[in-house]
């Protein structure tokens, strides 16, 4: 069965009301001092004194100020007016305790220190009116259990403040590692989707192409057309094999990944454009420093859609692929001539958009290694797309 916890003020109360009898009952179990005030005189100031500094504790969570000041003003009256000497200091020390524990630090230790500074000095007057003797030792205990008092509730409080920052920290922490888990997830869906897009679309750009000749050889050279029914066998193939690589990460349990196709299977993505129509020249450097894999793979993939969107919105023509290996950076121009059999004014001719999806994932592939990607119409016809990517890691771009 679950346990309810005793309300603050409950506790308040009752703590209030056990120091109070404690203060009364202790001062009055203990054999009175020679020349002390009887607690009756003054119409039972002493007694009033006593209880009032008790019950003042009810308040010392919500007041923790007014009730130290309180209890203080009670307790060297007392002792001013010179009744017999008991455990009355007992709301003063838990009043300057809950001062410190539950203040602000800096002010409420001031406060406390200002407030013991006033009490010694009127116990030490006090005193000099009785004279030394054993009263001097209870003055000198009260000052230092103020002091120790005061100490405590610091300390507790500097305990809690360190729990609650920690627990923050934590929080923080928790939330840091799921908004990163949530970036890594977008990433990577954002990574698949731009795989799906560019091994679709070359794929499908093929095919059409050599559907569109199947049907018009079908009838007059079939040869022909079985040549172009095999070359889209083989691209359907090709293409359904990179699909199952990356999708296979989303059902694989040990994230095993086949190796991303790179520039070393160039030679096989301008054969099948040849195949499309295209006249491909492929104008390479030798490397002069490792290509990484990140690199090499974006590479191709700019190379790969790039080509596609030739045989899709401009037809058969000539293309020039140039991969420009430098010691800090690998740079990629893919230049084609624009359409062959109509001019720049036929509303056949479609050139790529600056802001099509298949540009903009290039775009965002380059940003993500530090590169830069621009692509546009040429002044002399046709259209470029030229990339930079770094071969050292660089701060991504933000897209």
């Amino acid at each position: 069965m679950e346990r309810r916890a005793v309300p603050v003020w409950a506790q308040d109360a009752l703590l209030a009301l056990v120091v109070a009898a404690m203060q009364v009952q202790g001062t009055l179990a203990k054999p009175a001092e020679e020349g002390s005030r009887p607690l009756t005189d003054l119409g039972h100031l002493g007694y009033v004194l006593l209880v009032v500094s008790g019950l003042a504790l009810v308040a010392r969570r919500r007041w923790p100020v007014a009730v130290f000041v309180t209890t203080a003003a009670c307790s060297l009256a007392y002792y001013v007016v010179g009744f017999s000497d008991g455990p009355g200091w007992i709301a003063l020390f838990v009043s300057l305790y809950t001062v410190t524990a539950y203040g602000d630090g800096r002010r409420s230790v001031r406060i406390a220190g200002a407030g013991i500074t006033v009490l010694t000095l009127g116990w030490l007057v006090a005193l000099a009116d009785t004279g030394p003797g054993p009263t001097l030792g209870w003055v000198f205990f009260r000052i230092s259990a103020s002091v120790m008092a005061a100490a405590l509730g610091e300390s507790a409080r500097s305990r809690r403040v360190a729990a609650v920052d920690a627990l923050e920290r934590a929080r923080q922490a928790e939330r840091t590692r799921e908004d990163e888990a949530r970036l890594r997830v977008d990433a990577e869906r954002l990574r698949i989707a731009r795989e799906v897009h560019d091994t679709v679309a070359h794929a499908i750009a093929i095919i059409n192409v050599h559907a569109g000749v199947t049907a018009y050889l079908l009838d007059k050279r079939p040869e022909g057309a079985r040549e172009a029914l095999v070359t889209i066998e083989e691209t359907s193939a090709q293409a359904l094999h990179e699909m199952r690589a990356v999708l296979g990460v989303l059902r694989d349990s040990d994230d095993g990944r086949v190796p991303h196709p790179g520039l070393d299977q160039v030679d096989a993505l301008t054969a099948m454009a040849r195949e499309a129509g295209l006249d491909v020249t492929v104008d390479a450097t030798p490397s002069t420093a490792p290509v990484p894999s990140a690199v090499d793979h974006t590479a191709y993939r700019i190379v790969q859609e790039s080509i596609t969107n030739v045989i899709r919105h401009v037809g058969p023509t000539r293309v020039t692929i140039a991969l420009d290996h430098g010691s800090d950076a690998l740079e990629i121009r893919v230049t084609d001539e624009g359409c062959r059999a109509a001019g720049d004014d036929d509303p056949q001719v479609r050139p790529p958009s600056v802001d099509g999806r298949g540009i903009t994932g290039m775009r965002e592939r380059c940003a993500l290694l530090g590169g830069e990607l621009t692509a546009g119409q040429r002044p002399s016809g046709g259209f470029q797309v030229t990339a930079r990517l770094p071969l050292v890691p660089v701060e991504p771009v933000q897209v």
